[in-house]
């Protein structure tokens, strides 16, 4: 079911949550809104549940108006699925208690109702776990609780608030599988909330991200991380160094010339985008190290190195002084070690906002 929001505006008090936000979300998308705490996006996904009733702006689900030109249906009768970061189960209720809760307000009869909850706890792998409280299982079963609630209602729209927030690292990825299989079963649009982009970026058709209540872009995951559209997306997605860089030619085949760090680099370049300074995204896959006088690369000094499983994170000083995160796969780098620098790829944000040399050092976590 298709979802829209119009100009929407949401506030508590003085302070805007939502600044003129407006989103088309395809029926069957997933969509995950990502950004950093206080960005606006949990008060995004209570406006479109009807949890917060906003200031203006309108919001429409499947073509029908739910807030907006003096109207507003409450949560209740908008038909969706939300699975809540705190898992919300009754810890008196057993399993199925808590999966057949919300299957009596549609007035289903028990034996259909029986039908459901038996089989959205089979879809979670929790059929022999039925009788058990939530107090008697792990945050994954807990999560998997919430998650055939969900399912037993079939709903057209299903929100997540941070599921994962509480888990540990190895139980997110198999939540991650069960989220995206329960998509794929129900057909339903999903709206994922999170501040992990590593969540986002494997799970989304798109991802909407925000800053200060504001949507800066909203794009398929690889879009996202290798073409932000602007510095801001840049410096929150993938681990990118944003460069001051002069573009010497217009952009052919999405390609252009840049200067660089006192180098000259063919880099990525989207259409209208013209000669002059220019802002350099540039990822830690887009540099390798060689020799100190490899041709074509710039002198740099290492600083130090962590090492990520499948490659070293090498961060490097150039001669004047910018700091960049490189991808390693040789052997462990040495501190204070001359290097050659080479830029292999590179993109140019598009709001062609040169960045200040304060903002050349790569962002550190």
């Amino acid at each position: 079911m298709r979802i829209e929001l119009a100009d929407v505006v949401a506030a508590f008090s003085e302070r805007r949550a939502l600044d003129h936000v407006s989103l088309d979300i395809g029926a069957g998308e997933f969509l995950v809104v990502l950004g950093a705490s206080g960005c606006g996006k949990t008060t995004l996904l209570r406006v479109i549940a009807g949890f917060h009733r906003p200031r203006s702006g309108e919001v429409r689900i499947g073509g029908r108006v739910v807030s907006g030109n003096g109207r507003f249906v409450p949560v209740e009768d908008r038909g969706l699925g939300i699975v809540f970061q705190s898992y919300a189960l009754w810890p008196h209720m057993s399993v199925a208690g808590n999966v057949g809760f919300a299957l009596a307000r549609p007035r289903l009869s028990r034996a259909e109702q029986q039908r459901r909850v038996t089989r959205a706890l089979q879809q979670v792998g929790l059929e022999d776990y039925a009788t058990r409280h939530p107090m008697e299982l792990s945050g994954g079963q807990r999560q998997r609780v919430a998650l055939a609630r969900c399912l037993a209602k079939a709903p057209a729209i299903v929100l997540l608030d941070e599921p994962l927030a509480s888990l540990d690292p190895a139980l997110r990825g198999a939540m991650q599988d069960e989220f995206v299989g329960m998509h794929q079963r129900l057909g339903s649009t999903f709206v994922y909330v999170t501040h992990d982009q590593s969540e986002a970026l494997a799970l989304a058709d798109r991802i909407a991200l925000m800053q200060q209540g504001r949507v800066l872009q909203c794009d398929p995951p690889r879009v996202i991380h290798d073409c932000p559209a602007s510095a801001a997306v840049a410096r929150f997605v993938g681990g990118g160094a944003l460069v001051p860089a002069i573009m010497l030619t217009p952009a052919t085949d999405g390609r252009t010339r840049v200067r660089a760090a006192d180098a000259e680099w063919l880099v990525r370049a989207g259409p209208g985008s013209a000669p002059g300074p220019v802002t350099l995204c540039v990822r830690p896959h887009d540099l390798a190290l060689g020799q100190g006088a490899a041709p074509g690369s710039v002198r740099a000094a290492i600083l130090d190195a962590r090492y990520q499983g499948s490659h070293w994170l090498v961060r490097v000083r150039l001669e004047d002084g910018t700091e960049l995160e490189a991808a390693h796969g040789g052997e462990p780098p040495v501190r204070g070690k001359p290097v050659g620098l080479l830029i292999l790829d590179g993109w140019v944000v598009p709001d062609a906002i040169p960045v200040s040399e304060a903002a050349t050092q790569f962002p550190r976590r």
